[in-house]
């Protein structure tokens, strides 16, 4: 028998169109701060620490039974609820429940969505100049030119496909308001340009007030070319559920229903019935908010009194602080006091003197580098 050698064939792999995992780069890092005598306080991430409400977790197990396949639009119950939430706690009218779409996590979401609406290399997508990583993902695995732009004057007389917000910011925390999301509705729709509006810590506010791209203030009860994205991750703690959802334009969530029912993209059906619950009750909510109010108002005070300057971070899960020094030498730093940060230099060129410092650490955890802070 003649054996023969298979010849592969030519091709590239999507890997290397991305750039490396930040996080990967963190491993010096991680190891000096877990040498540290009372032990790492990882602040580098933003995972949830504390427990799934009790109604969360009964809601998922009362379905656990079920053997069929889920819908990948999601039931009846979820969007309803979704509606109801984003009504109550936003301030958001005038939503079709036809036109929620639940997804498996936000950041799968925010990752294949230029890819999902069909950008492509003639495409411009453009993200904030300190944006989360996966942006700049989504854009580059659809193929798509990327540009990092707060304001419309750097755009020039191109027309974008796609403009990522991200308000409040990871990492910086930084709030826009009415006035400003106005100017990107108004400047998207000049240029047949869709807005993402990635809300996921809309919920989570100290010293100012957040708007969605869907608040009537902001687009005149009008959702056309708007997609607002939002997660239970962080006040429901549902990280590890991958529960997220997606709505706005009636159009556009039916164009990607399509695309991601032929793909397969379906949220489990117990997810589901727990992302219903989660929607439906706010009084969890508001209990974790005040959870993270109150490690806040530990550790910003500590962060400061070590000699950091914290800029904008009047929302969101991190505080964005500097001593005016390269990212890196900071992460250091604190690595050198068992603490771990994420450097600036995750989110952007223009962050490279700044850290992300997170309040997803236990009370315990929280105090012990407020302690090592202000030893």
């Amino acid at each position: 028998m003649t054996g023969h050698t298979r010849v592969p064939r030519s091709r590239t792999p999507v890997s290397r169109a991305l750039p490396d995992f930040p996080w990967d780069s963190l491993a010096g890092a991680k190891a000096v701060a877990e040498s540290h005598p009372g032990g790492i306080v990882n602040l580098s991430v933003g995972t949830p620490v504390d427990p799934v409400a009790p109604l969360i977790r009964e809601a998922l197990a009362s379905v656990s039974e079920v053997p069929g396949y889920p819908t990948t639009h999601g039931t009846p119950e979820l969007r309803a609820a979704a509606v109801g939430a984003l009504a109550r706690r936003y301030g958001v009218t005038g939503l079709d429940p036809a036109a929620v779409l639940p997804a498996i996590g936000t950041k799968e979401a925010i990752a294949w969505l230029p890819r999902l609406l069909g950008l492509g290399p003639d495409d411009l997508v453009v993200i904030p100049e300190v944006a989360y990583p996966t942006y700049e993902v989504g854009a580059l695995l659809a193929g798509a030119r990327v540009l990092r732009a707060d304001g419309t004057m750097r755009l020039g007389p191109e027309n974008p496909a796609l403009i990522f917000i991200n308000s409040p910011s990871n990492p910086t925390g930084k709030v826009l308001g009415i006035d400003h999301l106005r100017k990107v509705v108004d400047f998207a729709r000049q240029r047949g340009a869709i807005v993402v509006s990635d809300e996921c810590y809309l919920g989570l506010t100290w010293e100012a007030e957040a708007y969605s791209i869907l608040d009537p203030r902001v687009c005149d009860g009008d959702h056309t070319g708007l997609l607002a994205v939002h997660s239970l991750s962080k006040t429901s703690n549902l990280a590890s559920y991958r529960a997220g959802f997606i709505t706005g334009d009636a159009a556009l969530v039916a164009e990607l229903l399509e695309v991601r029912k032929h793909a397969g993209m379906m949220l489990p059906f117990p997810v589901q019935a727990a992302m219903t619950a989660a929607l439906n009750d706010d009084a969890h909510e508001n209990e974790q908010r005040e959870r993270y109010r109150a490690r806040r108002e530990v550790l910003l005070p500590a962060v400061r009194a070590a000699g950091f300057t914290v800029d904008n971070s009047e929302a969101g899960l991190y505080l964005w602080a500097t001593r005016e020094e390269a990212c890196r030498d900071t992460v250091d730093w604190f690595a050198e006091r068992g603490i771990l940060v994420a450097p600036g230099d995750f989110y952007g060129p223009g962050s490279r003197r700044h850290v992300r410092i997170a309040l997803t650490a236990t009370d315990e955890r929280i105090a012990a580098a407020a302690t090592r802070l202000t030893a």
